[in-house]
């Protein structure tokens, strides 16, 4: 296992507790679009040269051309929450059938302008008066849908748009800075074991104001059956990012404010903090 890190003068591996600066050659894209990523990278290292830590404020998010997808209804939690929110509009059975289809809920949720790197302000949309940050495990998968990492996603959603019609997902989910990655990329063979906590907190001047926390096991779809949905006849030149949904949603009476952070963990990438802006 490997962790990646981007800064704005270039990658630093994480290798068993030492860091490394990357080569100029290995960039993001040049792995999303490898066919053995993980070789790539390991031959990067004889390449890499000893550095520092990156410091935290200097963090980028972990892309550079990939799009950013995700999946819905994933985690009975998710489902029960989409169809309460939807059930004045008439679309809660929506939710229930997607939960037991064969087919899952994809939707695209980012280009990497609109994603927001560790450290930095996610937003809330100004039409909307119900939003919440969604964590989500979230798949890195190469050009040719083969996944070989994950890192953090925070899926921000405005609960009360989508609620008033499932056809305004869209605008709930996609917007300016809608979506964080980070802080790193763990590149490995090996996918969270069902036992793997995501866990959120939600701080407000300081304060605690929501905290939950769910296992990656309760995802009811195997995660490589999401990820070739995606790929079906989709086709993604710089691989993709793809988040797995949520099964840890507040409730009905909290909504996000401007300044709160969002503290979201899942070991082994670490934490990723976000302002609310």
């Amino acid at each position: 296992m490997l962790r990646l890190y981007s800064t704005p003068s270039g990658l630093v591996i994480e290798n068993s507790g030492a860091f490394l600066a990357a080569p100029t050659a290995l960039t993001l894209d040049a792995l999303f679009t490898s066919a053995g990523p993980h070789a790539f990278l390991h031959s990067a290292l004889a390449h890499a040269s000893p550095t520092t830590a990156p410091a935290p404020a200097s963090l980028l998010a972990p892309l550079q051309s990939q799009e950013v997808w995700a999946a819905g209804v994933t985690y009975l939690r998710s489902k029960s929450a989409r169809m309460a929110e939807s059930k004045d509009s008439g679309g809660g059975t929506f939710y229930d059938k997607v939960y037991d289809a064969e087919r899952p809920e994809i939707f695209f949720k980012a280009t990497p302008h609109r994603v927001a790197a560790p450290g930095t302000g996610v937003r809330i949309r100004g039409d909307s008066k119900w939003n919440v940050p969604e964590p989500e495990l979230t798949l890195a998968i190469n050009s040719a849908g083969k996944i070989f990492g994950y890192t953090i996603g925070n899926d921000m959603s405005s609960r009360d748009i989508e609620g008033e019609n499932p056809l305004y997902l869209p605008q709930a989910k996609v917007y300016d800075r809608s979506a964080a990655l980070g802080p790193c990329l763990v590149v490995t063979d090996a996918l969270p074991t069902a036992d793997t906590l995501i866990a959120i907190e939600i701080r407000r001047g300081g304060a605690k104001v929501f905290s939950g926390e769910t296992t990656i096991g309760q995802i009811k779809r195997p995660l490589p059956s999401l990820a070739a949905w995606l790929y079906r006849d989709n086709a993604f030149p710089s691989g993709a990012y793809l988040m797995t949904g949520t099964g840890v949603v507040p409730p009905d009476s909290f909504t996000l404010q401007r300044a709160d952070e969002i503290r979201i963990t899942l070991a082994p990438v670490g934490t990723l903090v976000n302002h609310v802006l």
